[in-house]
């Protein structure tokens, strides 16, 4: 099986557009969405309309702006932008991408005995795995070989080795090719679509072939200035 992973799109469908026409050529067998559908971007409904209308239906988790875009939790501790965008993806969500939105499962999903998807962390979907502190904590709450995650917006690796030594790697570039070792233990995070925050500006997506125990990660440009354009368009 092989798993096209996404995550934190945030309503930047030109990015999404990008993704998928990058990975047109690449073989998969479904997509593993980490969260985050929504909330800063201009395009809410294309985006939810596209994950909403997949086939085969997509292994997918809630994020925390897909909770405040849905009406869930008001957001009061989101940064003042945050939440504008949330309150306006509200009030501009159709109803029946609203209802998808909200039908989102709550992380950690287990998908087999090696695959494990969240947004934060295996924790809570509100948390930060940034640090060797922060994955040590994701590991001792599951024993999952490999769990994917989001949230960061940072593509990184976190890795457990037998020695319970945890190794951090930041994964750059346009194209990473990660080989998973059977006795070690992963953390990946494939880095945002739609809004990189590690000083590369094209949106972030990987595949993992969980036969040949591989992790691929691409960087890919998209129409930054179209994006930014929607946003001010939509007020």
């Amino acid at each position: 099986m092989r798993y096209l992973i996404l995550t934190d799109i945030h309503s930047n469908w030109d990015a999404l557009e990008a993704v998928l026409r990058h990975v047109r050529r690449k073989r998969y067998d479904r997509v593993a969405f980490l969260g985050d559908a929504v909330g800063y971007g201009a395009c809410p409904n294309r985006v939810l309309s596209w994950l909403r209308e997949l086939h085969p239906e997509p292994l997918l988790v809630r994020g925390n702006h897909d909770r405040v875009c849905a009406g869930l939790d008001s957001g009061e501790y989101f940064n003042r932008f945050a939440r504008e965008a949330s309150e306006w993806t509200l009030d501009n969500l159709e109803p029946r991408n609203l209802e998808y939105l909200r039908s989102f499962p709550v992380g950690p999903i287990t998908v087999d005995d090696t695959l494990l998807l969240c947004h934060g962390s295996s924790l809570d979907e509100d948390s930060y795995i940034f640090s060797a502190y922060d994955a040590s904590l994701a590991f001792e709450s599951t024993t999952h070989p490999v769990t994917f995650f989001g949230h960061t917006h940072v593509p990184s690796l976190f890795t457990l080795d037998p020695d319970h030594h945890i190794d951090v790697q930041l994964l750059s570039g346009g194209r990473t090719v990660v080989d998973l070792e059977p006795d070690h233990r992963y953390l990946v995070n494939p880095g945002s679509v739609g809004q990189p925050r590690d000083r590369d500006p094209r949106a972030a997506y990987a595949i993992f072939d969980a036969e040949q125990m591989r992790v691929f990660t691409y960087r890919v440009g998209y129409k930054v200035a179209t994006a930014r354009r929607r946003i001010l368009q939509a007020g």
